[in-house]
């Protein structure tokens, strides 16, 4: 029996963000991404949300001998949702993939008092960069819901507990996302 895979459509399509072992490119039908009020932190957090119409690109991985211990653990504020006949990828048989997504009720659309965190931001985009190109960090923008949240500029003291380190070209990528789309952003 071969191991599953899990999806990941926001830092877990950054590669330096995790240590699992087989990972692709992929993309997954009827879901969208979208940023959602976390009621814990008073942030938002990246989720997928059901959209039939709608697909990600993103990254898949194997989770080797099914543990999902650490994965579960590093995606707690989400349940684990069975995507395996939805995800279009090149490895050469039917998988068993997953992806996490939050429930809708307890995570709300954001407010104006729930921001992104540009540090988050940063390794999403800086993930989608490697994996897609430009045309993938245009696309991760230009589909993503909620930018009506505030972007909270945390990169001079980085709050998410992930962050990485850009290259200038990256944080470049970034900005320039968000004054496409844009973006309103505060300070500390």
């Amino acid at each position: 029996m071969s191991d599953p895979f899990f999806f990941g459509y926001g830092s877990l399509v950054n590669r330096r963000t995790h240590a699992y072992p087989e990972a692709h490119p992929a993309r997954v039908t009827g879901w969208r991404r979208a940023w959602r009020r976390s009621p814990r932190t008073n942030r938002c957090l990246l989720s997928a949300v059901p959209a039939p119409d709608d697909y990600i690109d993103g990254l898949i991985a194997s989770v080797p001998g099914a543990d999902w211990a650490a994965l579960d653990a590093r995606e707690g504020a989400y349940a684990r949702h069975d995507a395996s006949r939805t995800v279009t990828h090149p490895v050469g048989r039917n998988l068993d993939i997953a992806i996490y997504a939050v429930d809708l009720d307890a995570f709300p659309v954001p407010g104006d008092d729930h921001p992104v965190l540009l540090s988050y931001l940063d390794v999403v985009v800086q993930g989608f960069h490697a994996e897609f190109g430009q045309a993938g960090v245009d696309h991760f923008f230009d589909t993503t819901e909620g930018w009506h949240a505030p972007v909270l500029d945390d990169r001079s003291a980085p709050v998410y507990p992930r962050h990485q380190q850009l290259v200038e070209e990256e944080t470049a990528l970034v900005d320039a996302g968000l004054a496409r789309i844009g973006a309103r952003i505060i300070g500390l």
